[in-house]
């Protein structure tokens, strides 16, 4: 016994020699230590500061442009100005009791906003909902901008990418949606916006945000997020697209990102239907040679979400971005794998989310050579890791985007323009499977390259942690922040067109 003893005690002092003399952890010792046992010893604390070091300089390393770089994007078609405040300081002011959570599909008063905000808050999940009547809307964000601490931004997925995107100098970006007034004046000067986009008056998001162990009654937060509505009808019938499309030819893009499909979910089946139709015709319009990706949002009808992918839009896009939650619930609509999961518990499981990931791009993307559809990549993320599914052949540098979309969530949730170590904390697994059923591997992380990548059949998925803001600022739109990263760091293969 006293033999083990001192054998761990000499391995760990040699561990202790190696972290202090060099942050990046030689390979040939992280080969032979088991991370999760590591990570989980008795001097966790030390240790774990030190694979978030050793993880956030390698991202520096390794996190290259890639040699063929997007030179004009067009982003549409959704854009507001957001309102956020406290979820729980917000519903006190409205004179509304704590009580049981219940999701709803659309929300028709106060009490149905309370129970959907509780609902989700419980479960530290992020939602989206539409606010069926105005007048009670406009009286709910009025309360909300007059609550002391609220904040106006940039709103809306489109807005919200191309608000990330003109960081970059030597990017063109046009942006296409209901522009007012006021965010006109908020926009980057750097962005684009065509005369049909722009309107008399703005549109209002109202996000109501929660802590990590906030509480409100008997409602505990397990982690920081928030809840989205508005009663927002330019937005909810995408009524830019059209001007967006036809702006295209003008422009000339060489990278189209469109959002803004889940708004339209809000506006009852009759008219989505019709407006799905519509906008798939639109976009067909879109030159073959132009990649598009599809930010996804939170969704609650499956019908709608079949609609979209199935016949309807996912096979005429190249791309899509997505969470956890929209992730479950596609597979849900579809009846694919792991549809009987009623919601994720904690950390989603990896081989479960690699399973829809393969799923998904098997039934509705390219991985067959004779298939029509142009769909072939997947950014998922989650709070604790990120993983890029591709079909081989199409997308290269995409190591590098899952890194850039990590490295992005864990420095924007801090409100900072770079990681801080201190102010951040591991969650991912460090050990996990590929598939949940057979034939799977057990797949390893190792700290000094932070990128697991194995293959199913064709494709090809590309892992990567998220060092977690242990305070987080600010949650909204680090999704979008996430996809736009990881677009910017991606490369088209040419020699296989869609």
């Amino acid at each position: 016994m006293w033999r083990k003893a001192s054998a761990a005690a000499l391995l760990a002092l040699a561990v202790g020699y190696f972290y202090h003399g060099s942050p990046d952890l030689p390979e040939q010792i992280l080969q032979y230590i088991s991370l999760p046992s590591f990570q989980s010893s008795s001097e966790g604390t030390a240790g774990q500061s030190s694979l978030e070091r050793v993880i956030s300089s390698a991202w520096e390393r390794l996190i290259t442009l890639p040699s063929r770089q997007w030179s004009k994007v067009a982003v549409g078609v959704n854009a507001c100005i957001d309102v956020v405040v406290s979820g729980v300081g917000l519903l006190q002011a409205l004179a509304v009791d704590p009580g049981t959570g219940q999701d709803h599909e659309v929300l028709h008063s106060k009490e149905d906003l309370k129970e959907a905000f509780i609902h989700f808050m419980g479960r530290g999940a992020a939602a989206e909902r539409f606010f069926s009547d105005k007048e009670v809307f406009q009286w709910i964000a009025r309360a909300a901008a007059e609550y002391p601490g609220a904040k106006l931004y940039v709103g809306g997925n489109a807005a919200l990418i191309a608000q990330k995107l003109a960081t970059y100098p030597d990017l063109m970006v046009l942006l296409c949606g209901p522009v007012g007034p006021k965010l006109h004046e908020m926009l980057d000067v750097q962005i684009v916006v065509p005369p049909g986009s722009l309107q008399e008056t703005d549109e209002y998001h109202l996000i109501l945000e929660y802590k990590s162990g906030e509480q409100w009654g008997s409602t505990q937060a397990p982690q920081a997020n928030r809840f989205i509505f508005s009663h927002d009808v330019s937005n909810g019938e995408m009524s830019s697209l059209e001007t967006f499309v036809a702006s295209l030819e003008e422009f000339q893009p060489d990278l189209v990102v469109l959002s803004g499909l889940h708004m339209m979910e809000g506006q009852g089946r009759e008219l989505w239907e019709e407006r799905l139709k519509e906008a798939v015709s639109a976009i067909s319009e879109i030159r073959k040679d132009i990649p598009i990706h599809l930010e996804l949002a939170s969704m609650t009808d499956k019908d709608y979400m079949n609609s979209i992918m199935q016949e309807q839009v996912m096979p005429i896009v190249s791309s899509i971005g997505l969470n956890e939650q929209e992730l479950l619930f596609l597979s849900q609509a579809g009846q694919g794998p792991h549809a009987d999961l009623a919601a994720w518990k904690g950390i989603p499981d990896v081989s479960q989310v690699s399973d829809i990931l393969f799923w998904v791009l098997e039934q509705y993307g390219r991985s067959d050579p004779l298939s029509e559809a142009d769909f072939t990549r997947i950014h998922f993320h989650t709070l604790a890791y990120h993983i890029l599914a591709t079909v081989d052949g199409y997308w290269g540098n995409q190591a590098a985007a899952v890194m850039a979309g990590a490295r992005v969530a864990s420095s924007q949730a801090c409100g900072l323009d770079s990681v801080d170590v201190s102010k951040v904390e591991l969650k991912a697994p460090l050990e996990f499977y590929s598939s949940h059923t057979e034939p799977r591997e057990k797949l390893s992380l190792n700290p000094a390259k932070p990128v697991i990548v194995w293959r199913r059949g064709n494709i090809t998925f590309h892992f990567t942690p998220v060092l977690v803001c242990k305070q987080p600022l600010r949650t909204v739109g680090l999704g979008d922040a996430i996809s736009s990263e990881g677009l910017v760091y991606s490369e088209l293969k040419t020699q296989l067109p869609f």
